[in-house]
Parts: C-alpha cells; structure tokens; sequence
C-alpha cells in the first residue's frame, strides 16, 4: 500500500476511530479523518505528531446525520486527492434506556446516528469506491449481532447495519467493492462515558426497571474494566484496509468471536436468552 490509497474515516475524534486514523496512516494511507465537531480534534492531533503521521492525516467535518456535510466532504476528498479506495464508518452513540421509558423519538435519534449515519454516508461514498475497486469496513458492535438489555435501540441500529450490508456484500463485489463488518466488544474509550449519566437519577426515574437496569450497568461497568485498548481493537481494522480480500465479518477480540459465536449458532435463540436473562438478575 502506498500514500495514494486514501482512506475516509468517521468518528475520529476518540477511542477507536482515533486509534484506527493512526493505523491507517502508519499503514502508509493517505488517512481522511472526519469528525462532526473538528474543535475536538487535539487528541487526534496529539496522537498523529506523536506516533510521526501527521503529514499523512487529513482532518475534515462530518456529521453523518448531515447529508449536506457528507456531501461537502466527499466532494473537498476527491477535488483534493482525486480518488477514495476505502471508507470506514466508525461514528456512533452509545444508547441505554428501555423503550417505555425512553420512547420512540429516541429510539428514532439513536438510529440516525447508528444506522442512516451509515447508509448515508456508504451511499454517497460508492461512486468513488466504484471507480477504485475499493472496500467499505463498518464498525458495527457485538450488539449487532446479540440483543443486549436495556440496549434495545442501540442494537436495533447496529442489527440493521449488519442485515444492511450482509444484504450490499454481495451486490458490490460484482463492481470490485469489498464489504466488512467489524464486531468489538469492549472498548476503553469515551464511548460510554459520553452518555453522561447520572444513575441515581437514572435508576429514580426507572421504576420497576429500577432492579433490572442498576444489575445491568453493574455489569457492564466491569465488563468495561476488562475492555480492549482502542488501538488493540483497531488492528483488525487495519488488516481488513490493507489485506487482499478481507472477510465479511471480523470479531475484534477471542471474546467477541466467543460472544457472537452464541447467536451465529443459535438456532431457536434459547442460548442469547439464557446468557442474557442473567445480565438483569
């Protein structure tokens, strides 16, 4: 691969879409990070000068709830470079709450970010990736592919990126576009502290979910405690940018692979059941 290879990322502003511009430089790819707010981008910054890749990362605004910007953006990538060979859809929200007491206008913003936020800005990408033969990598989330309580907007959204480009693989690879998608777990970032919330009033407002939600996010805060590091998570990232022919499906982690594994061969959905029913009690 060489600096030619250009590669747009989404959601670089921290965590993994951080780690993987830093990768995806270091990888010798002109590097396009994108972030909706570019006033945060000191740490990516930060990271590039450090890690002596600054002169291969690019930072451009874009907000993936925002077909305008994504037009924008692609537009400014190939006047400049003249060319997109891969894109990787990393942004999205993190979302707790269970659909009585959150209601349907959040489950709707949670799939904007999560979900249109993706087949936008794929869509608006592949003229480009059909003039290269390149490939679309998207971050979904193990949640995309195990129903998680009190997660059921989140994964909603990120069962609906899998089903969506399980559904595209096949019909860009007749162009010469690869298509994967990338399962972590969990990642030590600022993913789930950008929730901002306040359990007690959480937990005040939960009522009869009270019991149920406070042993969920016990859960998760230690599972959390245990994460992978944003750039151990990146590297498969990585290796599905720069490999030859990268698979549909890639788990970040032996854990995820475990993980997942309880749907992919779950036949009658009793094993996600049984696993996941534990998570509340």
């Amino acid at each position: 691969m060489t600096s030619e290879k250009t590669v747009l990322i989404t959601g670089t502003s921290s965590g993994l879409g951080l780690a993987t511009a830093i990768g995806a430089a270091q990888a010798g790819w002109t590097t396009i990070a994108t972030m909706r707010d570019t006033g945060k981008a000191d740490a990516l910054l930060k990271a590039a000068a450090e890690h002596d890749v600054a002169d291969h990362i690019q930072i451009k605004r874009l907000d993936v709830t925002d077909p305008e910007s994504i037009t924008a953006c692609l537009e400014e990538v190939i006047a400049e470079h003249g060319r997109l060979d891969a894109l990787v859809n990393n942004a999205g929200a993190a979302h707790i709450g269970t659909i009585e007491l959150i209601g349907v206008d959040e489950v709707r913003t949670a799939m904007e970010v999560n979900f249109f936020g993706v087949v936008a800005t794929t869509r608006a990408a592949l003229p480009h990736l059909r003039a290269s033969q390149g490939r679309i990598i998207t971050v979904t989330s193990v949640g995309g592919v195990v129903g998680q309580p009190f997660n059921e907007a989140y994964c909603a959204a990120k069962f609906a990126v899998e089903g969506f480009m399980q559904s595209l693989a096949p019909v860009a690879a007749t162009l010469g576009i690869d298509v994967t998608v990338i399962e972590p777990g969990a990642v030590a970032s600022e993913f789930v502290a950008n929730l901002n919330l306040d359990l007690p009033t959480t937990l005040a407002a939960a009522g009869p979910y009270a019991p149920a939600l406070e042993a969920y996010i016990a859960r998760t805060r230690q599972s959390f405690g245990n994460a992978q590091t944003p750039t151990d998570a990146a590297t498969p990232i990585i290796d599905a940018l720069t490999s030859d022919r990268p698979p549909f499906r890639i788990q970040t982690s032996p854990w995820a692979r475990d993980f997942v594994s309880t749907t992919l061969a779950d036949l009658d959905g009793s094993a996600v059941q049984a696993l996941t029913s534990t998570w509340v009690r």
